[in-house]
């Protein structure tokens, strides 16, 4: 193995630790080459690059590869291995922790095993930390995907803290790892349950104490003024950007039940404003994007009224005496989902337009009921965003754990 004279550490180390490469600390392998023609010998259950994300390996529908004698010894996974992927998102990886029994890998993956004096849960969160920072793209040849070869993988330089504090590390990143997975649980499990109710409140099957009666069936439009977003020469590319004024929604920030916006959304100035009033948003407006994810809608809040409907948005109002709140739930139901996804117009990429979200069916019950059910989605949905702002605070802190704990900034040991 020979070290490039720039595979150098992007930082500086704390005077007790040791510099080294990963070809120093580890053995590599790459897996077996699938070849259907040319394989022989016994069959078993293989991982591929698919099989392998940032920290866990999922071994559900496993494919089977047949290998000989001597593959079965060269290929076969031992607890603590250390699986890389070897294309795409290069360095990936995660730690082979026994799920079956038996297993192999193919050639997308290196097979990373411990020599002795590094851990290799040490090396995976450092090929995080690199990829998060740019540095893994350094050892990477590029093609039409990036590929993380055997020869530049062994010269990727590592820092070398001493074992005890390797391990320290590790364990850190890992309770981080824990609690972080722990949140994503815990949300999915409050999403099903909160389909679960939409399902039940929004159609009637499940009635809330004190309501009876049938409930009104009507098209959308007939019970709102559905409004598009300026076209052509009304508003032009030169009057928005930059970071002064409202933000501007075009499709691409509205998501399922929120708008992204980021740094880089559009901005709107005060002038534009003026002239454009009718397409300021207003409290309870919901806001879909008429191309690409047309099913996608979210309603308007307090804190989002004056934002402004960019022009591949549209928008549904709902008349004073129908309960925003509850439609806005109901518009994101699937029965709601799937009759936009069916009636779109287009087949490259799905767009909406004013007469087909107008003629979406709904039923709904009175006000009293309306806003009953609302309350209870909404409640839903606070919960739920009050662990979705938990889980990014805990990705961001340990950002800065990995930052700070694998250079050595802050020392446990």
């Amino acid at each position: 193995m020979t070290v490039a004279e720039d595979t150098v550490l992007p930082f500086q180390l704390p005077i007790d630790w040791q510099a080294t490469y990963v070809g120093t600390e580890f053995f590599l392998i790459l897996g077996k080459m699938l070849d259907a023609e040319k394989n022989v010998g016994v069959p078993r259950p293989y991982l591929g690059n698919k099989s392998v994300q940032w920290g866990c390996i999922d071994t559900e529908d496993l494919s089977l590869i047949k290998l000989t004698p001597g593959d079965l010894r060269r290929y076969r996974l031992m607890d603590g291995d250390l699986l890389v992927c070897e294309g795409g998102d290069i360095g990936r990886s995660a730690i082979w922790r026994g799920q079956l029994e038996e297993c192999y890998f193919q050639k997308a993956l290196h097979r990373v095993r411990p020599r002795g004096g590094f851990s290799p849960v040490l090396l995976r969160y450092l090929l995080e930390y690199y990829s998060k920072t740019g540095f893994l793209l350094n050892f990477a040849t590029q093609t039409s995907i990036a590929h993380l070869p055997k020869d530049k993988f062994e010269v990727l330089p590592l820092p070398k803290p001493p074992m005890v504090e390797q391990e320290a590390i590790a364990e850190a990143l890992s309770d981080a790892d824990a609690l972080i997975e722990g949140l994503e649980r815990l949300i999915a499990k409050k999403r099903l349950i909160k389909q679960g109710a939409m399902q039940d409140l929004l159609t009637a099957k499940r009635r809330l104490p004190g309501f009876s009666g049938e409930w009104t069936e009507a098209k959308l439009g007939a019970i709102s003024r559905i409004i598009t977003g300026p076209f052509g020469t009304l508003l032009k590319a030169s009057e928005y950007g930059g970071k002064d004024g409202v933000p501007l929604i075009p499709v691409g920030e509205v998501r399922d039940g929120y708008f992204r916006i980021t740094s880089e959304t559009p901005r709107i100035s005060t002038e534009v404003l003026k002239r454009l009033p009718q397409y300021i948003l207003r409290k309870g407006d919901i806001v879909f994007g008429r191309k690409g994810g047309v099913e996608r809608s979210s309603i308007v809040t307090d804190d989002q009224v004056g934002w402004f409907l960019g022009s591949d948005g549209i928008v549904v109002r709902f008349h004073e005496r129908f309960n925003a709140d509850f439609f806005g739930h109901l518009v994101r139901s699937p029965k709601v989902k799937e009759f936009l996804l069916m009636n779109a117009l287009g087949t490259t990429m799905p767009s909406l337009n004013q007469s087909v979200l107008g003629a979406v069916p709904i039923q709904y019950p009175g006000e009293e009921e309306q806003s009953a059910i609302s309350g209870i989605l909404a409640d839903m949905d606070t919960e739920i965003q009050a662990l979705e702002t938990r889980l990014e605070k805990a990705r961001q802190v340990k950002e800065g754990m990995m930052q700070n704990l694998l250079t050595g900034r802050i020392r446990l040991v």
